[in-house]
């Protein structure tokens, strides 16, 4: 029967059972220090970040936070490995996975501090800024997948690889994915478009061909609207690049067209004044500016006034409202004043002599 130390003594890979024990308690000792020191750090930093009005401890907190746990317990099994007898092959793996490990912790400290940039610069935007809200996000994950294109090839790199060589080989496999993907890309970059030219943002209220509604929110591949009747519209940014998009937040006022008929029997100094009672109506109204008030013609049974105004509110129900309230005063006006709005009529004119000679 074999006692504990000839079971300590026996050889694997190169290594007793006893070495390889101690590797393990090493790896262990290692990984829970490791850990119990990053939360430590964490609680503290995130303390110490609460009491001061710095931006720095902030940051360094939520670096801290990304350190992975994963890759605090590969790097105690790295450490471990040296109370080990290792081949040159193990020895070389061992290198590429830390550098690999390096790497990729590198690539989520620098998350970190993009999501933190980011959020720094979302709490600084006030509402409304729905455009702006949408471009710092598509900014992160661009910044995001830059950096981890960056990281890759130095990984790469370090490995011993020829970066050029695989660079060269992603070109060409690019291209045949740019192919399948063409109508994404084509999403992905429009939004680009979107985001830079800001044609519309986040809560205006546009219409697209035989479409409307105010947008909610501008994506990476789509955009949504909100239509009047309650709605998702969801559209392709690629689609909507190709469209005439009227943007009805951007209009600093509207413009309002209309004629009025009056009877041909009013008389010469009422057709005077209407325009100057016209004027005067729309004058009262705070979000209204008068454009011009003229006697435009002679119809078949009205003589004809044609108005212009612009309420000076791009929103639909200031519009309304204010369109409404004039027609209502226009109409009380009149009304006051004698004046008759001509309707279609017809006049009928009987010759009583006609008729006599007919008797006759």
């Amino acid at each position: 029967m074999l006692n504990i130390e000839q079971i300590l003594s026996r050889t694997y890979l190169g290594n007793s059972v006893e070495t390889w024990l101690w590797a393990l308690g090493a790896a262990i000792v290692l990984a829970f220090v490791f850990n119990f020191i990053l939360k430590r750090l964490v609680r503290s930093f995130a303390r110490f970040a609460e009491k001061t009005e710095s931006d720095f401890d902030d940051l360094v907190s939520a670096l801290v936070e990304k350190t992975s746990v994963v890759l605090i317990l590969l790097f105690s099994i790295y450490v471990a490995t040296f109370f080990l007898e290792i081949t040159q092959q193990v020895s070389a793996f061992r290198k590429s996975a830390v550098v690999i490990c390096l790497f990729v912790q590198v690539g989520f400290w620098g998350c970190g501090f993009i999501d933190y940039y980011v959020s720094r610069k979302l709490a600084g935007i006030g509402p409304g800024a729905g455009a702006s809200i949408t471009h710092i996000k598509s900014l992160g994950f661009f910044a995001k997948v830059i950096l981890w294109v960056i990281l890759v090839i130095l990984t790469v790199d370090n490995l011993g690889f020829d970066p050029t060589t695989i660079i060269a080989g992603l070109g060409v496999g690019g291209i045949a994915v740019a192919l399948a993907l063409q109508n994404v890309l084509g999403d992905l970059i429009a939004s680009l478009s979107i985001i830079l030219d800001k044609p519309f943002e986040v809560g205006d209220f546009i219409v697209i061909d035989n479409m409307s509604g105010d947008v909610e929110h501008i994506g990476l591949k789509t955009t949504r609207l909100r239509s009047l009747s309650g709605e998702q519209l969801v559209l392709s940014n690629n689609d909507l690049l190709q469209s005439r998009v009227k943007n009805y937040k951007r209009m600093d006022s509207r413009r309002i067209l209309f004629s009025i008929g009056v009877v041909y029997e009013t008389s010469y100094d009422d057709l005077v004044r209407i325009p100057s009672l016209i004027r005067e109506i729309i004058e009262a109204e705070t979000k209204a500016r008068f454009g011009r008030a003229h006697f435009s013609g002679y119809g078949d049974f009205s003589l004809n006034y044609e108005i212009v105004y612009f309420v000076l509110s791009p929103l639909y129900d200031d519009y309304r409202n204010v369109q409404q309230n004039i027609n209502l005063k226009i109409f009380k006006k009149f009304f006051d004043e004698g004046i008759e709005f001509a309707y279609p009529t017809q006049k009928v004119f009987l010759d009583s002599t006609v008729g006599g000679e007919i008797g006759d």
